[in-house]
């Protein structure tokens, strides 16, 4: 018998769920399903946008960086500048000192970003582990010492100060708890020696302490533009190749060479030797730090004549026909004379004095024109004051007092003795003798409108002339000054300094050092020579110093300025002339020379009587000074007696006194320019 049973079909599982379940589950299911898809698609379209835009800016069209992501040392991207517009526009944003520049925008000075390490030792885990990876980052760094300092019971010490960003950055990735960092900067000198007296240097905290940088060392910190100064590099660089050779050559033992425009008072160039390298100013010896252009004080010597002969001309005095005598002038104990190997005529004309450089004839002339007429001339050409340039060391110039200025004393600074003044005052009243007669302020800042120099003037200065700058010479006799000035190139003292094509005028200098103990000293020279270069259209005003050379056999064992200061002149006119846009002139030698020329003995006009033998004021004013000196000095004589017969060996002070006065700046009767 069969069962039953077998016969029915088996039910599922399915089968014992109820219809109504079966379905609910099915729609939870389905709505799920439709939920994650959404989710899904909304997640792809976002991945699908941030990889599309990742795309665009890393591979096809990459961002720079924004600025509040860039961390604060690090340098913006530097422009695509072929063509140097840019050069000089150096400003970073992480530093707030400004840059200085030459005038051809290479960088002088700039300040570069840089961090000080410090750390608080109450935060330190191990003191020796931390000294001990520091010193990897830094290797100067003194472990025990660092190791003492962090064991300290203090929360802030130092521990390096002006490291760089790279070693920044290996510090920071060392982890080590308590070290922190604080940004600052430090000045660098890209050029070095290049003008180093100029732009000084600057303390720890990066203020100004010497040069430029203390003069406007406000300017530097409020505004960030870079300071443009008149300072050509590549001038100064051949300026201090030629100086340097000559004092290696001659033995000295300092030098200085200074290049004006004289036209706008810019200086192009400023050397003194020895010098420096302008990044270790602080470890500098003061000789090398010593601005002798500016801070030292020289006796002019025979370069001074050109101010005697400038007086005389503007002040009626005398005419170029004049004659002065030569013969050696008696004064006290003291004789005033030209040098032994000199043989001049008894009298010699105006363009003969510079010419020849005589001292009894430049002293002569001052005779004529009086000690009231001579120091208000030397005042108006600022002899007496401290030269207005933006350099901090200048000083003031060493003259007698106007109490004692007595007769000796008016001859001697005729010629140069007597008084102390710094190379740049040499020079400004150089340039004004040629530039149509104009005072100018030396500036050590660009001109802002330098290359406007050929346009039309508002005010009845020339073009290229400051408008404030004040006339002291007419044009009528700064154009006879520069024609004596050339002659004494061509036929006087400074025939070295000649370099063809570039027309030299200019007067040599030679003045006997004081030693230390008051005196002059024998064969101890201080030579200079100061000129215009062109000089049919000046330009340009040149000085050129050498402090104590020694002869040479090819100065003949001569140590006077006409053999080591007119040449070394020379040679630097002929190579930076070019570098300043002069060019030499053969072509037109003739006509140029003869619009220069000046005749030796110039003739007497008809209706003119010429100063000379049987005409001469000043020397009626020595005579009564020498009447003057004899009664003084039997006085005190007769009054020493008395005196001493009635008390002890006292001295005199009243006579010493007065014998000071009457001595003052004692002329030395070997001066030679």
């Amino acid at each position: 018998m069969t069962n039953p049973t077998q016969d029915q079909p088996a039910r599922s599982a399915q089968d014992t769920i109820p219809v109504g379940g079966s379905l609910r589950t099915l729609m939870a299911q389905d709505r799920m399903h439709a939920r994650l898809v959404v989710v899904a698609g909304v997640f792809c379209v976002l991945f699908s946008a941030i990889g599309l835009k990742l795309t665009m800016a890393t591979i096809i069209r990459p961002m720079p960086p924004q600025q509040q992501q860039i961390a604060p040392q690090v340098p913006p991207i530097p422009k695509s500048d072929p063509k140097g517009m840019i050069a000089g526009d150096v400003a970073l944003p992480q530093v707030h000192r400004a840059s200085i520049i030459d005038r051809t925008g290479q960088v002088l000075a700039m300040s570069l970003p840089v961090a000080q390490v410090y750390a608080n030792p109450q935060e330190m885990i191990d003191a020796a582990d931390a000294a001990h990876r520091l010193k990897a980052a830094l290797p100067t760094l003194n472990e025990e010492e660092t190791k003492r300092r962090l064991s300290l019971n203090k929360q802030f010490v130092y521990l390096a100060r002006d490291i760089s960003p790279a070693q920044e950055l290996a510090i920071n990735n060392l982890g080590i708890p308590g070290v922190y960092f604080e940004p600052g900067e430090r000045r660098r000198y890209p050029m070095g020696r290049v003008a180093a007296q100029i732009l000084g240097g600057v303390d720890i905290d990066d203020h100004g302490v010497a040069g430029v940088e203390r003069y406007f060392d406000k300017r530097l910190d409020s505004d960030r533009a870079p300071l443009r100064l008149s300072v050509d590099v590549r001038v100064q660089n051949v300026v201090h190749d030629e100086l340097q050779a000559a004092m290696d050559t001659f033995q000295a033992i300092g030098a200085c060479a200074i290049v004006m425009d004289v036209h706008t008072g810019e200086i192009i160039t400023m050397v003194s030797l020895p010098d420096y390298d302008a990044n270790d100013f602080g470890r500098a010896s003061p000789d090398s730090r010593f601005n002798r252009a500016v801070t030292g004080m020289y006796e002019p010597g025979s370069t001074f004549k050109l101010q005697t002969v400038a007086m005389a001309l503007q002040e009626g005095v005398a005419h170029i026909w004049d004659s002065f005598s030569s013969t050696p002038i008696k004064i006290g104990r003291f004789t005033i004379s030209d040098m032994k190997s000199d043989h001049f005529a008894p009298w010699l004309s105006l363009p003969e004095v510079m010419a020849y450089s005589s001292n009894p004839a430049a002293a002569h002339i001052a005779l004529d024109a009086g000690a009231a007429r001579q120091q208000d001339w030397l005042r108006g050409m600022g002899f007496f004051s401290r030269v207005p340039v933006e350099l901090p060391e200048a000083g003031r110039p060493i003259v007698p007092s106007v109490h004692n200025w007595g007769v000796s004393t008016t001859m001697t600074v005729a010629f140069g003795h007597g008084v102390a003044e710094p190379p740049l005052s040499i020079v400004r009243g150089t340039a004004a003798t040629a530039n149509g007669g104009f005072l100018l302020k030396p500036t050590l800042v660009a001109a802002e409108t330098a290359q406007d120099a050929d346009a039309p003037s508002a005010t009845d200065t020339p073009p290229g002339v400051p408008a404030g700058a004040e006339r002291l010479i007419s044009a009528a006799n700064s154009d006879i000054l520069r024609r004596i000035l050339r002659l004494d190139v061509v036929k006087g003292t400074g025939q070295k300094a000649e370099s063809p094509g570039y027309y030299v005028g200019g007067k040599t200098g030679t003045a006997e050092k004081i030693g230390p103990h008051g005196g002059y000293l024998k064969h101890v020279n201080v030579s200079a020579f100061t000129g215009i270069f062109p000089m049919n259209a000046p330009r340009y005003a040149i000085y050129v110093m050498l402090d104590s050379p020694r002869p040479t056999a090819q100065t003949h064992g001569w140590t006077t300025a006409g053999w080591n200061a007119a040449p070394t002149a020379s040679h630097m006119i002929t190579r930076i002339a070019p570098m300043l846009g002069l060019f030499p002139d053969t072509q037109h030698e003739a006509a140029i020379e003869a619009s220069l020329a000046i005749p030796m003995k110039p003739a007497v006009p008809r209706g003119y009587r010429a100063l000379g033998p049987g005409y001469d004021p000043g020397t009626a004013h020595l005579h009564e000074h020498e009447h003057e000196h004899e009664t003084t000095a039997h006085a005190a004589h007769v009054h020493a007696a008395r005196k001493a017969t009635s008390t002890a060996q006292v001295p005199d002070r009243d006579l010493h006194a007065r014998n000071t006065v009457d001595t003052l700046a004692a002329p030395h009767p070997r001066d030679r320019g």
